[in-house]
């Protein structure tokens, strides 16, 4: 049936307060014009608090194809001497909001196209900050599927939605209702007429981007995070989160993976506790525009079924995706500070090491390696059960000793390693020379041994005599050992496996990218795993050098790489600086100086009485105490003045190794076991792993004894990394001993 004049009027009415997403409601921050994209980087320098020209210049070198560790190390004049961290956040925040604007001229198009599109929906949303409210906003005209409201809309209840909703009634709802009978359109009656009426109400209210917006604050300010166990009897990890209830706004990271992670092992139910009657309030304040007894009652009816039904359980899901998002950004930032640590281990030069993987059937897989890395000699031993043949076990390891000079073991912390260390704490107290030993934390040196990559490098050892050698060069370098490993698999997070793998990988390789560079690499010894995390130089062109070097000989300059396949100009300019030759043809060469300011490198070496020579000989120890004016001298040779101080530092001391400020590893001994320790005793251990609610340190027993956060500083502090890293050498003190559940309570807070 066609609608009088009346019932258009309403129609129109209706179309009017709908589709203009309720621009009356919302207003454009100052500063800010209607149509404009947003200043992005205005954006970012604010967000990261540098200066509008210190984004500008890194957006801008980004965008010409500059890696990270490039920027930070030789472009410090432009950027304002921005870090690799800063930069990364910088990259990260641009990528977003790059593809926001993308987003958002999809969205307005979209709009455009059906005719819909006013002045003030446009600006509000140019005026959007994150992808949340484009997505609210585009809410009312995204194509949607066939809902109860479209086939409502089909059946032309529409108008009726109208009137209900402006609450303009002369007549009774029903006598109105009954206008839109219409059996062809399976509106039989006026009760179906009304129902198809609040349909279309129900999934109006639902599209408002304000409303929306509004309920989830709401929901995340006075909501609850609710878990309970599925069977309550059943034993399991989780059993903390089995009448758990904590405010949605203060739940912490770790706990919101953990909660993740119970209900996707069927051991929990979690659900959002919404502050519902907050929310239903807000709805009827807004949608209830006058008291009429004939709609009141049905639009309060309408807005509960609209908030059950097709708001809850959306921003439920929303809530629960933004806190998971936020949660793994902060375990993926966690996991990436350790593996910093972990990779920056200072290296144990100048030792001969017998690597030592553990293990009880099949026995201990031993090698020897030289002060290079190299694999001297392999064995087996069966010092552990079954076949306990410790004597048989001693005796080669003595002659091991002896004819390699052998004077540290590294040990690793897997299977039988307990009983492995027994052995070699009776073996050491029998020799008449001094070896030390040292237990290696042991993670992803199985997934190494099997890997490709190890079966090219040692292909006629087998998958634990690979395992032995790792062990062995992760102490020598662990740097240039750990980036062979998926860095997920080398055990300094939590929750990684839950976690978005796309962006952990790609945050921890930034991270393994970034100690590489800032370590620099020895261009004629470096493996092609190791080179592949050089600024410029990808997988294919880091085997090309390798391949290069295997058949011409050693680098004996930098500019040869520019002879090696697939490395052209932009790629030489990016990788330069980070790859050291030593004894070349050009001493400068084995500095962190970069080609490009070899020529300003060499008139200040002249200008200070000094030649290249000098350089090799590392005789320029105290040059800085030549230059009293750095401006001027910076100007004089066509440099910036930072560029300038950089390079006198890499002159008075050549490819100096920043990894010699870490705290060097504990070296042991003797055996300390878990059953020998005693409350109140204080010792020395390695932080393994640092996680949200503490850490866990190694103190020799096998077994990480875990500082809880509330142990760890007399003063407040947010995060553990506040405190410790991974590697640091920390003193504590036992509190609590559980050998039955093999758990060790320590504190850091010694005189409390």
């Amino acid at each position: 049936m066609r609608c009088g004049k009346k019932q258009c009027y309403l129609e129109s009415l209706w179309t009017f307060r709908y589709n203009k997403d309720i621009a009356s409601e919302k207003t454009l921050k100052s500063g800010e014009k209607k149509g404009v994209t947003m200043d992005i980087i205005a954006k970012i320098s604010e967000e990261l608090g540098i200066r509008k020209n210190q984004a500008e210049a890194a957006v801008k070198l980004i965008d010409e194809g500059n890696t990270i560790p490039f920027i930070a190390r030789y472009r410090k004049e432009a950027t304002g001497a921005l870090n690799d961290e800063v930069l990364r956040n910088l990259y990260e925040r641009l990528t977003y909001l790059r593809n926001l604007e993308e987003r958002k001229e999809t969205v307005l198009a979209g709009i455009e196209e059906q005719g819909k599109l006013t002045d003030e929906l446009k600006a509000q949303i140019m005026s959007a900050e994150t992808m949340v409210v484009v997505e609210d906003l585009y809410r009312p005209y995204k194509p949607k599927r066939r809902t109860r409201a479209t086939i409502a809309k089909e059946k032309g209840l529409e108008p009726l939605a109208g009137i209900i909703t402006l609450q303009m009634l002369n007549t009774s709802l029903e006598e109105e209702a009954e206008k839109f009978v219409d059996p062809e359109k399976e509106v039989t009656s006026a009760e179906d007429a009304i129902a198809g009426a609040k349909d279309i109400i129900a999934e109006s209210i639902s599209d408002e981007a304000d409303y929306r917006s509004r309920i989830r604050d709401l929901t995340v300010k006075k909501g609850r995070m609710i878990s309970a166990a599925k069977d309550p009897e059943a034993e399991s990890v989780y059993e903390m989160y089995y009448e758990f209830d904590e405010p949605v706004a203060k739940l912490a990271g770790h706990r919101i993976l953990a909660l993740n992670r119970g209900e996707n092992e069927k051991f929990l139910t979690v659900k959002i506790e919404a502050p519902v009657e907050d929310i239903l309030r807000y709805l009827e304040k807004k949608v209830i525009v006058r008291d009429n007894p004939q709609t009141t009652p049905v639009l309060k009816e309408v807005i509960e079924d609209a908030y059950d039904r097709l708001i809850a359980p959306a921003i439920e899901r929303e809530i629960r995706s933004d806190l998971t998002e936020k949660a793994e950004d902060g375990a993926i930032k966690v996991f990436g500070k350790n593996l910093e640590q972990l990779l920056m281990q200072p290296p144990i030069a100048g030792q001969v090491v017998l690597g030592w993987d553990p293990a009880f059937r099949t026995g201990c897989k031993l090698a020897v390696v030289d002060p290079t890395g190299k694999v001297l000699d392999t064995t087996v031993i069966y010092p552990t059960a079954p076949q306990n043949k410790v004597e048989e076990a001693k005796a080669v390891l003595k002659k091991l000793i002896s004819k390699y000079h052998i004077t540290l073991i590294s040990l690793g912390n897997g299977t039988a390693s307990r009983e492995s260390e027994q052995v070699i704490v009776e073996l050491l107290k029998e020799i008449p020379v001094k070896v030390q030993y040292i237990i290696v934390n042991e993670a992803g040196a199985s997934v190494y041994s099997a890997s490709k990559l190890a079966t090219e490098e040692f292909p006629q050892f087998d998958v634990g005599q690979r395992s032995a050698a790792s062990m062995a060069r992760r102490l020598q370098d662990p740097l240039a050992e750990l980036v062979k490993i998926d860095p997920k698999s080398i055990g300094v997070g939590q929750y990684q496996h839950d976690m978005n793998q796309k962006k952990l990988s790609e945050a921890l390789g930034g991270v393994v990218e970034d100690c590489v560079n800032r370590v620099g690499v020895d261009l004629n010894t470096a493996s092609a795993s190791l080179l592949e995390y050089i600024s410029g130089i990808s997988k294919a062109v880091a085997k090309n050098i390798v391949a290069y070097r295997e058949e011409n000989g050693r680098f004996e300059a930098r500019n040869q790489l520019l002879k090696v396949a697939k490395l052209g100009p932009k790629a030489y300019e990016q990788c330069a600086g980070f790859l050291r030759i030593n004894d070349g043809k050009n001493p400068l060469d084995a500095t962190g100086v970069h080609p490009e300011s070899y020529a300003a490198a060499k008139t200040l070496l002249e200008r200070l009485g000094y030649t290249t020579e000098d350089v090799k000989e590392r005789r320029l120890d105290g040059i800085s105490k030549k230059i009293s004016n750095y401006k001027k001298l910076a100007e004089e040779l066509g440099v910036g003045e930072i560029t300038l101080q950089d390079i006198v530092k890499e002159l008075e001391k050549p490819a100096r190794d920043p990894r010699e400020d870490m705290p060097k590893p504990i070296l042991r001994s003797d055996v300390l076991e878990m059953k020998d320790l005693k409350p109140g005793m204080i010792l020395k251990g390695t932080v393994r792993n640092v996680i949200d609610f503490g850490a866990f340190v190694d103190i020799g027993v096998h077994q990480d004894g875990l500082v809880h956060i509330s142990q760890m500083s007399d003063r407040f502090i947010k995060h553990p990394l506040e405190v410790v890293s991974v590697g640091d050498i920390v003193e504590v003190k036992v509190l609590d001993v559980d050998l039955k559940k093999q758990r060790i309570a320590l504190t850091m807070k010694i005189n409390g």
